[in-house]
């Protein structure tokens, strides 16, 4: 049996102590949080379970084998940090820091200590999500020419980070999985209205080679929940809609194909093409309870995770790119192989 300690009662605490509750081979031995009335109402429900507001008394009494770092983004580094250095397996909420150089340094220290380190990209364990990578990387949909996603809502706002570090990462590792590699560039530009500084409003794109770009729109202040998803390819293209409660993955038989030059001003120069459109069968099973399986799995049988360090990396590399440049009026930032960043005075990749 995993002892599982949870550090941080917030939004999404409560959710992980309902889960890992639920699961047959871990139980919750230990919580942490600064909130004195939150952890009484921990302790009202689970009167057996440690609580304390002091994270080293929790990491060095022996009380738990792995931590769920559910804190506020600034703090994963140095709570990931200690919690590895004390022996200890780590899930760490996204992202997984605010640096590279964090991210790699928790990786080496995760490896050297031969420890599980997993980051929570929930949506790379949702099954629609899989199903959606299963029919769109195939020859059947074609080279894919663009991404473009909508994760927008009225709230929660955040004070630590702006919206492009706050709800970003989930789409960027959805992105990432999908195109199976990393941008040559990318650019964003947003506007913050209610918090000096802290941006409301994002849009990233990313730049692939060859020829391949994705748009992502993030905000959390708008009118309407949307989480929607739209991949272009050559032949065919997808939506996928994670507000629908069925059918959130749509396959649509539809391209457009470009005709020859000709001189004849009566022949078109492009065809548009339509045939069926088609909503796959999910499987669906609550892709927290899928996440948290696979950490315990990947601890007790000693394997990376599908969210590894690595993976974390990857998105962070990303955001910290994407904040450069939001920075810098939106232009142009290159990632190259050694993480080097270069702000250019353009929009445009050449």
């Amino acid at each position: 049996m995993l002892r599982i300690g949870i550090i941080g009662l917030g939004y999404w605490g409560p959710n992980f102590i309902r889960t890992f509750s639920d699961l047959a081979n871990s139980e919750i031995t230990a919580i942490c949080d600064v909130n004195n009335e939150r952890l009484q109402q921990v302790r009202t429900k689970l009167p057996n379970v440690f609580t304390t507001n002091n994270i080293d008394e929790m990491l060095n009494r022996d009380l738990v084998d792995a931590v769920i770092i559910v804190t506020p983004t600034k703090t994963h580094f140095s709570i990931a940090k200690q919690s590895l250095e004390a022996g200890l397996h780590v899930f760490v909420e996204k992202p997984m820091a605010t640096t590279g150089t964090d991210c790699r340094e928790l990786i080496e220290i995760a490896e050297t200590n031969d420890l599980i380190l997993f980051v929570g990209h929930l949506f790379l364990h949702n099954a629609a999500v899989k199903k959606l990578k299963q029919l769109v990387v195939n020859d059947d949909f074609g080279n894919i020419c663009y991404l473009i996603s909508q994760r927008l809502n009225l709230g929660p706002i955040r004070q630590d980070v702006n919206a492009l570090w706050d709800l970003a990462p989930h789409d960027i590792s959805i992105m990432l999985d999908i195109i199976g590699k990393t941008p040559v560039a990318v650019n964003c530009q947003g506007l913050a209205y209610l918090t000096q500084n802290v941006h409301d409003v994002c849009t990233l794109t990313m730049h692939f080679e060859p020829k391949c770009m994705a748009i992502i729109n993030v905000s959390w202040l708008n009118p309407n929940k949307t989480r929607l998803l739209t991949v272009v390819g050559e032949k065919k293209m997808a939506v996928y809609d994670d507000m629908e409660p069925l059918e959130k993955i749509k396959i649509y038989n539809k391209r457009v194909e470009t005709i020859p030059y000709s001189d004849s001003y009566g022949e078109y120069q492009t065809s548009f093409q339509y045939g069926d459109t088609i909503s796959p069968y999910l499987h669906q099973v609550e892709p927290l309870r899928v996440e948290c399986q696979h950490f315990i799995d990947c601890i007790e049988n000693h394997v990376s995770p599908k969210t590894d360090g690595l993976n974390g990396l990857k998105v962070v590399k990303v955001l910290e790119a994407a904040d450069t440049s939001l920075r810098n009026d939106g232009r142009l930032v290159r990632l190259s192989k050694d993480d080097h960043i270069n702000v250019e005075n353009k929009l445009t990749v050449a």
